[in-house]
C-alpha cells in the first residue's frame, strides 16, 4: 500500500505574481486548445457568431445568461475532452479497449454540452430573429 501524501504545515503565502502566472498559463491552454484541435475552432466560429447574433438581436441581460452558459458549458466540455485524450494518449499511443472507452465518454461529454447548447440558442434566438425576419416580410400599406 502506498505511503500517505505528506501535507506541508505551512502554505505558500500569496503572490499577485504567481496569481497573474496562473492566468498566463491558462491563456497558453486555450490557446493550444484553439491552434490544436478542429472542433474548438468550430466552438468557435459558433460562439461568435452566437455572440454577433445576440448582439443584432439585441437579446435581454436573461438571454445572454443562458447564452453565456452554453458557451461555456461548450468550451469547458472540449477543454476537459482534450486534456483527458492527451493524457490517454500520453499513457499508452497503442490502441487500447479501455483508453478507447475513456475517450469515447470524454467524447460523448461534448456531444451532451454542444446538443444542449445548440437548443438553448435555438430557444434563444429563433423567437426574435423569427420575429425580425416576418416584420421585414410584411408589405407596405402605404401609397
Amino acid at each position: 500500500m502506498p505511503a500517505p501524501l505528506e501535507v506541508s504545515a505551512s502554505k505558500p503565502r500569496f503572490s499577485v505574481t504567481a496569481r497573474l502566472k496562473s492566468f498566463v498559463f491558462a491563456g497558453r491552454g486555450l490557446r493550444s486548445l484553439v491552434q490544436g484541435e478542429h472542433n474548438a475552432r468550430l466552438h468557435l466560429a459558433a460562439s461568435l457568431v452566437v455572440v454577433a447574433a445576440g448582439l443584432m438581436l439585441r437579446v435581454s441581460a436573461a438571454d445572454w445568461r443562458w447564452l453565456t452558459l452554453a458557451i461555456a458549458m461548450v468550451w469547458l466540455a472540449e477543454a476537459f475532452n482534450t486534456a483527458i485524450e492527451d493524457i490517454c494518449d500520453h499513457i499508452t499511443p497503442d490502441f487500447d479497449p479501455a483508453i478507447g472507452r475513456i475517450k469515447d465518454l470524454a467524447a460523448s461529454a461534448v456531444l451532451v454540452a454542444s446538443t444542449a447548447a445548440a437548443l438553448i440558442g435555438l430557444i434563444t434566438l429563433a423567437p426574435p430573429l423569427l420575429e425580425q425576419f416576418l416584420s421585414a416580410q410584411v408589405p407596405s400599406t402605404s401609397p
